[in-house]
Order: C-alpha cells, then structure tokens, then sequence
C-alpha cells in the first residue's frame, strides 16, 4: 500500500510537469506570433486600432 503522502507528493509533481510544458508551449507561440508580426511589419497594434 502506499502512503497518501506520498501519493501527493506524486500528484504535484505530475502537475508541476504539465505547468511547465504549458508554459513552454505559450512562449513558444508567442516568439511565433511575434515572428510573424514582424516579418509582416505589423508590429504597432495601436496604429492598427485606428485604422478600424
């Protein structure tokens, strides 16, 4: 049997690992939004607001 202690302990690491691969996975998005942006020349939102 094992302890709920240490069952715990397990259930935050797999959590702890799941955070940080969301956290790989949204700046790995962003450097590719901001990639495009710039490739695009689209870099400044507000002049883009105005636009509208």
């Amino acid at each position: 049997m094992e302890s709920e202690e240490r069952r715990e302990r397990r259930e935050e690491k797999r959590a702890s690992i799941w955070l940080w691969i969301g956290v790989g996975v949204l700046i790995i998005l962003l450097m590719l939004w901001l990639t495009i942006a710039d490739f695009w020349g689209d870099t400044d939102v507000a002049a883009m607001i105005n636009l509208l």
